[in-house]
């Protein structure tokens, strides 16, 4: 069996720059506040009209395409992990693959939030490794400015997340011990309703503690309502210390899986990404685990929690920087809605 590696990486974050006294403007908070709690000091927007979760990551495509030193027409496979799609279907993949011009190739979409690239990534690695395909382009990319409430009712969510993309070109290679070694992944559905947007939906509400009151009607009527927009039911909803105690868990677990899949320990690991889900969760794995501060990339501090655009935008980042070598052993690990999470140990 072959083994894959990742050939091409670019990343893509919008111009707008808005830091955390700039969102006091529109809700009750503080700069201390969001710091405290998150690590946070500003993220990016995207353009409110014009720029979109698909054409963020054709920005990051387009980098990591020329790393790899192919063409479009080259990619054989496209995966698109997002929780903000353009449409709510078709999927972002087939918009990518349109806008790029590229061959009438297979197009995948993965729903698995702060989760997505690493599940991406793993699929990604499987096609590369079987021979199925030969150049897959993986992206992750994200729009969350587009639906979130910025108003102090939302601000517990909002003051979180920005906006971005990172793309990686995943091909196989005859290099022994390098590419990808392998990959982790894990699913607990028992809260999935802890951190989820219930609407736009087809559940009617039945996986919650109260209803919706839904028009009285024989059929259909059951996406939204005008109410939902107006009592903040249709933005996402999240447990912020449900999330936390999971995930400074499973973070540490599936981190231990893979360096034991492949006979490693803590201090081999020459770089840990963690996906930036918030910097007190990645600072409690980093003790967990008695890494080094330059054994871990955090860059939440910039671009807040940009969910399946977070892990390829700092593994970017990171390697723009030469924080990322020949050689160098390098882990991702991430935990999102779902319960969902994974890990990927990477050797460079």
């Amino acid at each position: 069996m072959l083994q894959s590696k990742i050939a091409g990486i670019g990343y893509y974050v919008p111009k707008n720059v808005y830091t955390n006294n700039d969102l006091t403007r529109f809700m009750d908070t503080s700069d201390e506040w969001i710091q405290e709690r998150t690590g946070i000091k500003e993220r990016r927007y995207a353009d409110r009209i014009g720029e979109t979760t698909t054409t963020m990551g054709v920005e990051a495509a387009e980098i990591a395409i020329e790393r790899a030193q192919i063409t479009p027409q080259d990619v054989d496979f496209i995966i698109f992990a997002t929780l903000s799609p353009d449409y709510y279907f078709p999927g972002c993949a087939v918009l990518l693959q349109r806008e790029m011009g590229m061959n009438e190739v297979g197009a995948l979409d993965v729903r698995n939030q702060c989760s997505g690239f690493i599940y991406a990534l793993s699929i990604a690695d499987q096609f590369v490794k079987t021979g199925m395909y030969k150049n897959v382009l993986v992206v992750g990319s994200e729009k969350h400015s587009f639906a979130l409430d910025f108003s102090t009712r939302g601000r517990a969510v909002s003051v979180i997340f920005g906006d971005g993309a990172g793309a990686v070109v995943v091909q196989p290679t005859a290099e022994d011990g390098k590419g990808i070694l392998s990959t982790h992944l894990h699913s607990d559905g028992a809260e999935a309703e802890k951190l989820a947007m219930y609407y736009p939906g087809a559940s009617s509400g039945i996986w919650l503690d109260e209803m919706p009151k839904w028009p009285e009607q024989e059929l259909g009527g059951l996406l939204m309502t005008k109410e939902m927009l107006e009592d903040g039911t249709a933005f996402p909803n999240m447990d912020g210390q449900a999330v936390f105690k999971k995930a400074v868990v499973k973070f540490p677990e599936v981190i231990q899986e893979a360096l034991k899949k492949n006979n490693l320990k803590t201090n081999d690991i020459d770089l840990l990404i963690p996906h930036q889900a918030n910097l007190r969760i990645s600072q409690f794995i980093q003790k967990t685990l008695q890494l080094r501060d330059d054994q871990v990339f955090n860059n939440i501090q910039k671009y807040g929690n940009t969910t399946a655009a977070s892990i390829p935008i700092a593994l970017c980042e990171a390697w723009e920087e030469g924080k990322i070598k020949n050689g160098d052993l390098i882990c991702l690990a991430a935990f999102g809605a779902g319960f969902t999470w994974g890990s990927a140990l990477i050797r460079w």
